[in-house]
């Protein structure tokens, strides 16, 4: 490719980026809202405490569901049209959330939760949508600066939930119905997005591996499994951090507090993650993720004042960026464009999987392994170690193997 051509296509990736940055900060704010406020509205609806945490579960897992069919729908219909989609879902998921929430029924409301998982999966996409059209200098840029949007949504989402938790007679009602406006609004931004929709296959083109070749691929293995660690092990500790935070004697704004420190953390080192891919390689990156989540949870078990759980949050959501962002990285210079709906779907399927199961495992771990706050959360923390040991020594094998291999 000449110089001018990557200048071209990168100019064209660059408004994109923009595009994707905006979408990231103002639709993003929801899922910083909804993981605040989920945990607190599922414990007033839930018969059984040790289900607190089952409207973060849904979310994650229709986020699963949906990856492998918005993925597919996007390679036929283009990103804009899925992204589309996304918010339309995410407008709906919190509409039946507000209508649970009016009803005082946990089913309604776990079935909105449902729902937005499919904007929730819509949204991992906008990362893979940074590279669609950036040359391969640019690509780990590009992907980390659509990332950085998620600073902004961090500093939104938390304090909208100040704004509107308590806001109407039902509380938490007031959030449901701003994040309705939040998708209607930011979905207004797609019919900006200038990403073309990928050519359809001739009848002799190349398919590209199947999905057990390319997941039995050593580097896509390792990225997917690295990737899986990062988002899962992140969710488990934050999915939790509202319930051990209010039960250890704080408030609810303490706890928006802590997650807008925690999601400024997940976001605001995207600004220069990917130059750090570009100098140091990816695996080093993530590596230092990995390590960085292991010192967030040695943090939190020190104990349980306000102090611990900023500090942990804050790690945590760093331990994230680095482990995340260079996990997709690795993973998308690891196959072909023509293999992209293919692996895509398939990563977000695996690693939202992952997310699920930890979700599950928070509210389990956090109200129902000890007899009280602490005892759960020092439970939750505790649960990283085996998890971060398999993507560690995943790292480990990669590095190790021949380069030839």
């Amino acid at each position: 490719m000449t110089d001018a051509a990557i200048f071209q296509d990168d100019s064209r990736a660059k408004r994109n980026v923009a595009v994707l940055t905006a979408a990231q900060a103002i639709l993003g704010a929801q899922m910083a809202m909804i993981f605040v406020v989920g945990g607190l509205a599922g414990q007033t609806l839930a018969t059984n405490v040790c289900f607190a945490t089952l409207p973060i579960s849904l979310i994650v897992l229709g986020s699963m569901l949906a990856a492998n069919p918005l993925s597919w729908f996007m390679q036929r219909a283009g990103r804009k049209a899925g992204f589309l989609v996304g918010a339309a879902a995410g407008a709906l998921g919190a509409a039946i959330g507000a209508y649970g929430l009016y009803l005082a029924s946990f089913p309604v409301f776990l079935l909105g939760s449902l729902i937005t998982g499919i904007y929730m999966s819509a949204q991992g996409f906008y990362r893979f949508a940074a590279a669609d059209t950036a040359s391969e200098a640019f690509r780990p840029k590009a992907i980390s600066y659509v990332m950085a949007g998620g600073l902004a949504s961090a500093i939104i989402g938390p304090q909208l939930v100040k704004v509107t938790s308590q806001a109407m007679v039902i509380p938490f009602m007031g959030t449901y119905f701003a994040v309705v406006v939040l998708n209607l609004v930011g979905a207004l931004l797609f019919l900006f997005l200038d990403i073309p929709k990928p050519p359809v296959p001739a009848q002799d083109a190349p398919h590209g591996r199947t999905r057990w070749e390319l997941i039995t691929t050593p580097r896509i293995a390792v990225a997917v499994i690295c990737a899986m660690v990062s988002y899962a092990l992140m969710n488990l500790v934050m999915t939790s951090t509202p319930l051990a935070v209010v039960g250890c004697g704080f408030t609810e704004g303490n706890a928006a507090d802590i997650v807008t420190g925690h999601v400024l953390a997940m976001f605001a080192p995207s600004f220069f993650t990917g130059h750090l891919i570009v100098r140091f390689g990816v695996e080093r990156i993530v590596a230092t993720g990995l390590l960085i989540l292991a010192a967030a949870g040695a943090v939190a078990l020190q104990g349980v004042e306000i102090e611990n759980f900023f500090i942990a949050l804050i790690l945590l959501g760093l331990g994230w960026n680095f482990g995340f962002i260079g996990a997709t990285t690795m993973l998308a210079g690891a196959h072909e464009p023509h293999e992209r709906g293919r692996m895509q779907g398939l990563n977000d399927l695996l690693v939202f999987g992952g997310v699920t199961v930890a979700s599950l495992a928070s509210g389990g771990l956090m109200n129902c392994s000890g007899g009280d706050a602490q005892t759960g959360w020092m439970s939750v923390n505790l649960a990283m170690v085996p998890f971060l040991a398999l993507a560690g020594g995943a790292l480990i094998w990669l590095a190790l193997r021949p380069k030839d291999a």
